[in-house]
């Protein structure tokens, strides 16, 4: 019994190691209960023959599992009476019962860690102790403590349905009649007993895998929160400042629009020649709000197919001065481009030129800026 103790204990460190590797979120208390019955044979391990004296079993068995590893619960062993046994015989449908509590443990879970659902097949060992009884008709019923040992071999068909083929020894532990001073294991007081059965399983399984998360990953994700803040406060400002610049072109068309008769027709021709793309601060690429200005251009020299367009290109006075005429000639080809390569536009029907710091708004940044002038033929 001792041994059995130690064997116990380094068993059970063994299994809570491998369960502290990873993280299970607690299942509910109805998760993970079984009910299960089965049938098949017992006979005696010695001094009778192993397939003369062998008889029909049924059991019945309640079970839960605490971890992935770990199950306990509770069973009962009934040999059905054939009147093939030594001595006197049970005048009841049964001649031997064995009721016990039980632990099992999953070996596949144990070795090879909980994979975080349950596999198609594993193996439980199982170990346990309770109360067997020996019916009688001649002699008095005799009472012993068992224990009994034995293997689960287990075809889990869903998370709710087990099939199990379970060979196990019940031990007769302390003989006849009833001593508990005498406990001891032999095989000439054991049964062998051969089950297959059937288990529903309440609440399916119950053990869910959580990936936990240390703070030096949830620092790191707050960081990449913050600088996407930061991202979207820049663009919220550069949405304001294109805002502003559209409402400050909104008011000097409405203005040219409101001059007298004469001076309108003027504007309002200059208005159809003259087309402004503009630009982010040292940058030459076309932004979005910008495509559609490039668009009208193109869609100017596509309706009139004599036409062509001189593309200006300017830059404000931020930064050094070369960079700034380098600058004003990319902004004017980078437009040359889009209308070649987007909208087909012949190169011969495209001038472009940087014509440098550009003085012609007060608005310093309108100063960074294409004037695309329409010339029809």
């Amino acid at each position: 019994m001792k041994n059995i103790i130690t064997a116990s204990a380094l068993l059970l460190g063994t299994m809570a190691t491998a369960s502290a590797q990873q993280a299970i979120e607690t299942p509910k208390f109805g998760d993970n209960w079984s009910l299960g019955i089965n049938g098949g044979v017992t006979t005696p391990m010695s001094n009778h023959p192993f397939f003369g004296s062998m008889r029909p079993t049924i059991g019945l068995n309640l079970g839960k599992k605490l971890t992935p590893v770990f199950k306990v619960g509770i069973e009962g062993d009934f040999a059905i009476n054939t009147s093939t046994v030594r001595g006197p015989h049970s005048s009841t449908a049964f001649d031997d019962s064995y009721i016990g509590a039980y632990g099992a443990v999953d070996l596949f879970n144990l070795f090879g860690g909980y994979p975080g659902y349950t596999r198609p097949f594993n193996i439980e060992a199982q170990a346990g102790a309770g109360w067997g009884h020996r019916f009688e008709s001649s002699v008095k019923d005799i009472n012993y403590f068992g224990t009994k040992v034995g293997l689960n071999f287990n075809f889990n068909v869903s998370d709710n349905v087990t099939i199990n083929v379970s060979p196990a020894i019940i031990w007769n532990m302390t003989g006849e009649p009833v001593a508990q001073s005498t406990a001891s294991y032999s095989v000439g007081r054991s049964n062998f007993n051969l089950t297959a059965g059937v288990a529903y399983n309440f609440g399916g399984n119950g053990f869910k895998v959580v990936r936990p998360y240390d703070q030096a990953e949830v620092d790191a994700l707050n960081g990449q929160i913050n600088n996407l803040r930061g991202t979207v406060s820049r663009q919220d400002r550069e949405k304001a400042y294109l805002d502003s610049a559209n409402r400050a072109l909104t008011n000097e068309l409405e203005q040219l629009r409101n001059r007298p008769a004469k001076v309108e027709t003027v504007v309002k021709n200059n208005l159809e020649s003259v087309r402004y793309v503009f630009f982010k601060i040292g940058s030459s690429v076309i932004g979005a709000d910008q495509q559609p200005n490039v668009e009208m251009i193109a869609a100017y020299l596509n309706n009139h197919p004599g036409s062509k367009v001189v593309i200006k290109g300017y830059a404000s006075k931020d930064g050094p001065e070369d960079l700034n005429i380098r600058l004003a000639n990319q902004r004017a080809q980078s437009v040359k481009d889009a209308l070649m390569k987007r909208y087909k536009i012949p190169a011969s029907r495209i001038v472009a030129e940087g014509n440098g710091i550009g003085e012609m708004f007060e608005e310093e940044s309108w100063n960074r800026v294409d004037i695309c002038i329409l010339e029809a033929q």
